[in-house]
């Protein structure tokens, strides 16, 4: 089945094409949730709620633009609205220990020479461990290129905390990812 019968199949609740749907995006829209959440479990529960969405609304999908980044908006909106269900005060900004050693050397390092040392799982691991307001604000940024100006509007924050969240987020995931590549790096 291509693309266009799943969503007429789902549309009619077909249940094979809803498995199909499913099956197809999973991975995909989990690594989506992934970004947004602190652990798999909790992921996995977004992706489950997403996917609900996602087929309750597929009527309103009108064939403008991609299906998958359709899709894909369901889930970081799902995500966002797990982060305020859970009552997750992701405004909160926490202060960073400039004169960590591990800081200096983050600042050291280009984006590109950390980045090609580290493995992917490593990277998300590290997203996941910033604060709420950090990981919502980069991943909305960096990865779904969002503006700091629909940001603001989305989490209802300023667009300078939005930008002061990303650059806070950048800074500590740098930081995070060095202490993967510390041991490596003083050789």
């Amino acid at each position: 089945m291509n693309e266009t019968e799943v969503i007429k199949g789902c549309l009619k609740n077909d249940r094979a094409s809803q498995k199909a749907l499913y099956e197809h995006y999973y991975s995909k829209m989990l690594g989506v949730c992934l970004r947004y959440s602190k652990s798999s479990d909790d992921a996995k529960d977004v992706l489950h709620e997403g996917f609900l969405k996602v087929f309750n609304s597929l009527k309103n999908f009108n064939n403008t633009g991609s299906f998958e980044g359709w899709v894909r908006r369901i889930m970081v909106n799902t995500s966002i609205d797990q982060l305020r269900k859970n009552k997750q005060n992701y405004l909160i900004v926490s202060t960073v220990n400039v004169n960590d050693r591990s800081s200096s050397l983050a600042e050291e390092m280009s984006e590109d020479d950390l980045l090609s040392t580290i493995e992917k799982e490593d990277i998300l691991k590290a997203v996941q461990e910033l604060t709420p307001a950090y990981r919502t604000v980069f991943n909305l940024y960096v990865i779904e290129e969002y503006t700091h100006k629909e940001i603001a509007e989305l989490l209802d924050i300023s667009e300078g905390t939005s930008k002061s969240n990303l650059s806070k987020a950048k800074f500590n995931l740098k930081k995070n990812l060095m202490h993967l590549i510390k041991p490596n790096h003083d050789r």
